[in-house]
């Protein structure tokens, strides 16, 4: 789920932004330090939104930067245990696939991408329903539930299942309502 947090920090501005405007310094520290970062607490963080408030600077001993008590706003992604999202398949492998969904992957382990018995064809990396004849192969579009989530440190994990109802590759959703499947 996207969120707006608000976060307070003490920003340290090293002397080389010290041409910039303060506001404009701080942002720049706070864009090196934070945005593309997966953090257990903030989730991954997408962008600084803005410089809500700034108190003045203070200069340690021995130490040429200015460090700034600041409340700012970032935006960010924390992904939720039974969030549904929709992505593409990325990459397929023998133990499952792989799909993108906004600045997360995740990835579906074979026993969870149909209510089907599922083959791994080798040669063109293709998963293949038994009864459903339905592919799965990288560049298809797929919905999917987030079954698990480990966030340590800057890595993440992301456990996602296709097998249950509304879930899975758009085509085959549109095929079963035809079939006036639920």
């Amino acid at each position: 789920m996207y969120k707006l947090l608000e976060v307070e920090d003490k920003v340290k501005v090293h002397p080389s932004k010290f041409n910039l405007a303060v506001k404009d310094a701080i942002k720049a520290t706070l864009q090196e330090k934070y945005e593309g970062t997966v953090n257990k607490q903030l989730g991954v963080v997408l962008s600084i939104d803005s410089i809500e408030d700034t108190k003045e600077g203070i200069i340690l001993p021995e130490d040429g930067s200015i460090h700034y008590p600041t409340r700012f706003k970032l935006v960010v992604y924390q992904p939720e245990v039974q969030e549904v999202v929709a992505g593409e398949i990325i990459d397929v492998t023998e133990f499952g696939v792989f799909v993108r969904f906004g600045p997360v992957d995740g990835m579906i382990h074979v026993s969870q991408l149909m209510n089907d018995f599922v083959s791994f064809d080798n040669k063109s990396m293709v998963f293949l329903g038994k009864d459903s004849k339905r592919k799965v192969k990288q560049g298809d579009k797929f919905r999917a539930r987030i079954i698990s989530v480990s966030m340590e440190g800057n890595q993440y994990k992301v456990g996602l299942t296709g097998r249950q109802a509304g879930l899975g590759n758009p085509e085959w959703l549109e095929e079963d309502k035809k079939k006036g499947k639920k």
